[in-house]
């Protein structure tokens, strides 16, 4: 494999940030090679929503250069990146006063972005963008009156209508029950094999990227703290490490692969109880 993206020594800092405050992203070196299913994870405010930013223009490096397909990210326009990549947000506002084929039809505009009107190839693109999400049954539902997880295929069916070759997914399972959980991860493998999509996966969910994920990049309080194979990245003393909470990995029975388990605290004693064991 080769990599379709590529950053260098990538800093970067949030304006208006207090003084002495770490960088949100430092010294940032990472690959993302062409067709594989990347997985980011670490805690809260680690840098995973920033490197999503930076690799979508959405913000721009202090320092350090990013490549996407050879080419300096700065050299490309937003709307021509977003003919290569697309995004499945955490969420989307409930309220929008659109049809779910209007939505989806959306993921289309960046490859002709001063036309006004879709053309066939534009409709066809995303009819089978919903068929491959299970949402082409809503196409005149308006999008406000879906439930949680109904959005989230839909909006993934808006990405996969804009035919990127990296898709970035930001938790794409947060709001999904087992069912639909199960059927994402196998619409993105089978879009990860068939189509050759690169994808960006981000995720708290430790045990679903070591189940999916090719490789895993650990990142705490801005720099990356491991990259390599599920096996590597998830060890127990560097979890616990950057967590701050007493993990165990095993291997899972049925794939292999490594396992985490968090091994919860007990609740403290009363002051009247632990007085009575003294």
């Amino acid at each position: 494999m080769s990599a379709l993206v590529v950053a260098r020594d990538v800093d970067f800092a949030y304006p208006g940030a207090p003084a002495g405050r770490p960088l949100a992203l430092a010294d940032l070196t990472l690959t993302v090679e062409r067709g594989e299913i990347l997985g980011v994870i670490g805690p809260n405010s680690a840098g995973k929503t920033t490197i999503i930013r930076l690799l979508t223009k959405v913000i721009n490096p202090l320092r350090g250069t990013i490549l996407f397909d050879d080419t300096p990210l700065a050299d490309w326009s937003r709307w021509q990146l977003a003919c290569h990549v697309a995004v499945v947000p955490q969420d989307m506002p409930a309220a929008l006063p659109f049809t779910v084929e209007q939505l989806v039809l959306m993921g289309r505009y960046p490859h002709a972005p001063r036309r006004f009107f879709e053309t066939a190839a534009d409709l066809a693109a995303a009819r089978a963008a919903m068929a491959e999400t299970g949402v082409s049954e809503l196409s005149r539902a308006p999008v406000q009156t879906l439930s949680g997880g109904e959005r989230q295929r839909v909006i993934l069916a808006r990405a996969l209508a804009q035919e990127p070759r990296l898709l970035i997914l930001d938790e794409p399972t947060a709001h999904l029950d087992l069912r639909y959980q199960a059927e994402c991860i196998g619409l993105l493998r089978r879009i990860n094999r068939e189509r050759g999509t690169t994808v960006f996966l981000v995720s708290h969910d430790l045990n679903l990227a070591a189940a999916v994920c090719d490789r895993l990049l650990l990142l705490f309080a801005g720099r990356v703290m491991r990259v390599g194979p599920p096996s590597d990245v998830l060890d127990a003393d560097r979890l616990t490490a950057v967590y701050g909470c007493d993990v165990i990995v095993t291997d899972d029975a049925l794939t292999g692969r490594p396992h985490v388990h968090v091994r919860w605290p007990e609740p403290a004693a009363k002051g009247g109880e632990a007085r009575n064991r003294a």
